[in-house]
């Protein structure tokens, strides 16, 4: 297969600056319902990377959990690799992307864990199942499938599970977001909001 030859036009209205919300995070509500009416359940997949102390790079899919004025919020096992890259280097990047909305939205910040309490509140939330497979789970490890199966025989009968201590709520509070529309001829918008040390956001065009 020739990849080169893989492409297709875009073709959207453009973004003005000026007619966008000041407010970087109603515009991503107001661009994520919409991909709602689209997408439904997979609308929260996100692309999560992050580094570890050398700067390498990984990213995987996440599934955004909650927006707030202070930040996006996601559930991981902490011992994971993004959480080992988390522990030592507490900074990473979001992204969105709506394929049928021709949108991406990319989102930088600085990630902290959420309390234990607000942790428990959503563990318990999930199907038995997902509770399960996060208490025996030593994600990112090697494991054979035969090692696995036979832990999860052990504590598949239980009805009730702790949350595991190696298990929560991540935010990444932004301070950077892109907002990406595809334009006919590659002449995409890209709209930056950039928070200034007063706390409030820049907003600015920049060149696709």
């Amino acid at each position: 297969m020739d990849y080169s030859k893989i492409r297709r036009e875009y073709i959207h209205e453009a973004l003005e600056v000026e007619s966008m919300d000041n407010d970087p995070l109603v515009v991503f509500q107001q661009w994520f319902d919409e991909a709602y009416k689209l997408f439904g359940l997979e609308t929260n997949a996100m692309s999560l990377a992050t580094a570890d102390e050398r700067g390498r790079p990984s990213v995987r899919i996440v599934l955004l959990k909650g927006v707030s004025p202070d930040g996006f919020l996601f559930y991981t096992n902490y011992t994971s690799r993004k959480g080992r890259q988390l522990t030592v280097n507490p900074y990473a990047a979001l992204l969105f992307y709506w394929p049928g909305m021709d949108r991406q939205v990319r989102i930088e910040g600085h990630v902290s864990r959420v309390s234990s309490e607000r942790s428990d509140a959503y563990f318990h939330s999930r199907p038995i199942g997902s509770q399960i497979s996060a208490a025996i789970s030593p994600q990112s490890e090697k494991i054979t499938l035969e090692q696995l199966q036979e832990k999860r025989s052990k504590i598949e009968q239980i009805t009730y599970v702790e949350r595991p201590v190696n298990w929560g709520g991540y935010q990444l509070t932004p301070d950077y977001f892109e907002f990406w529309n595809g334009r006919e001829s590659r002449f995409h918008d890209r709209i930056v909001y950039e928070k200034s040390r007063g706390g409030n956001y820049d907003r600015y065009r920049i060149a696709p």
